[in-house]
């Protein structure tokens, strides 16, 4: 019997620009929509309207996984990762190519996939356990896990369209990882949750693979997918450009993004925020955006943002990542300010500077974030700058090479012989 859990050959999904989500009809107007499909097409042809345009979300992707296998799937926004996650788990058709797997499927893609609103806590939890083929008893036997994994209790038995966010989100996530699939296939949507309950599912995920079962798991989040996962696929413009050892992927992919530069700017209408605030641009170094530094370079990063209404407690800032998604520290533009007054309308550029000799070689991301304290997120951009400490001075000059960890300070010493 083969040990393959899942295999992809050729798998491509391409998606018409601009067309609409068709509603559910019946039958008839199915029949009736067949029936006038080739005179609505001599009629497009007649009027010269232009052929629609059409994207390729996956190009010719192919790939092995055996059973037991912990992956991680990597890449840039729009690289795919989604798409071939949806394919996987039947809820899409690939355009071409195809994808075989061996074993009960459970998948987290989006908060509330699955669930039927109308139905209640307790009724979705059957649901989705006869959708993965489960006996009753088998059901039985996990459900109260399930509820109080989910934190639900009080609600089981009301309808999930009543359910918060985050109550969709942990109710999901303990039907996807109690409910025993064979494979496990999770999106980043446990982004969206809190703190303790994204820790709390990284500790499931890692009991998950502990007992043999096979995880596909996309994330953004550099540190995760190298904490849970051994081998990793990267992709890139639908494609599949590396698959190999996660270190060494997820240290390629970020050197890449390092070497894409150090500005960005949105166009209005496109700006990222809310109705209280809005990021116009962000640039390393200076106007240019660099993204190469020496060690003993001041690195500033500088983030341009318009406040369209008065608030209070609005904190604009970034974190720093290391190449292996260790954050390495979280700074606001009111890190100094005992008691932050209220943030007037108007265009605002604030510059946060990392300080000279600090960073070891190699590459790091920032994260651009923004939010009323303990209130709300305005904005969170995983990974939206990149840059490269490719010069150690300092410590490192005596000798060569490049000393461990990620931080190089210049610490200060004095040496006194004591006779």
């Amino acid at each position: 019997m083969s040990d393959v859990a899942i295999r992809a050959a050729g798998l491509a999904k391409r998606y018409r620009l601009g067309a609409k989500q068709a509603r559910y009809r019946t039958f008839r107007e199915t029949v009736r929509g067949l029936a006038g499909a080739p005179m609505r097409a001599l009629r497009r042809l007649g009027s010269g309207a232009p052929a629609p345009e059409h994207v390729w979300s996956l190009r010719d992707v192919s790939f092995e996984i055996k059973a037991g296998d912990v992956v991680g799937v990597i890449g840039r926004n729009g690289a795919g990762k989604s798409t071939l996650l949806k394919i996987l788990s039947r809820i899409t058709e690939p355009t071409d190519g195809w994808a075989e797997i061996h074993g009960r499927v459970g998948s987290l893609l989006e908060v509330g996939t699955g669930f039927h609103p109308e139905l209640s806590g307790r009724e979705n939890i059957w649901l989705n356990g006869a959708i993965l083929g489960m006996r009753r008893n088998e059901i039985n036997a996990r459900f109260d896990e399930i509820v109080a994994f989910a934190e639900v209790e009080k609600f089981v038995d009301t309808a999930v369209k009543h359910y918060s966010s985050g109550m969709y989100l942990r109710l999901a996530f303990a039907i996807a990882a109690h409910l025993e699939p064979e494979i496990l296939l999770v999106d980043e949507v446990l982004a969206v949750g809190d703190l303790a309950f994204q820790k709390k599912c990284i500790g499931k995920m890692s009991e998950v693979a502990a007992t043999g079962r096979t995880v596909l798991f996309v994330s953004h989040n550099m540190a995760t997918i190298t904490a849970l996962t051994h081998r990793c696929l990267l992709l890139s413009g639908g494609r599949l450009v590396k698959d190999g050892p996660t270190l060494e992927v997820v240290r390629d992919y970020v050197a890449e993004a390092a070497a894409t530069g150090g500005k960005l700017v949105w166009p209005e209408g496109e700006r990222p925020g809310d109705e209280s605030c809005r990021l116009i641009a962000c640039r390393l170094g200076d106007q240019t955006g660099r993204s190469t530094f020496s060690s003993d370079d001041v690195i500033s990063v500088e983030l341009e943002f318009e406040v369209l209404k008065e608030s209070h407690g609005l904190r604009v800032g970034f974190d720093l990542i290391s190449s292996e998604g260790v954050l390495i520290f979280r700074s606001y533009h009111d890190d100094l300010v005992r008691e932050p007054p209220p943030v007037s309308p108007g265009r605002y550029v604030s510059t946060g500077v990392i300080p000279r000799n600090l960073l070891n070689q190699g590459a790091y991301f920032l994260t651009l974030r923004a939010g009323v304290h303990a209130v709300r997120q305005v904005f969170r951009l995983e990974q939206a700058l990149s840059f490269e400490i490719v010069n150690v001075v300092g410590s490192n000059s005596q000798y060569g090479g490049v000393r461990p960890g990620i931080l190089n300070p210049s610490v200060e010493w004095s040496t006194v012989v004591e006779s």
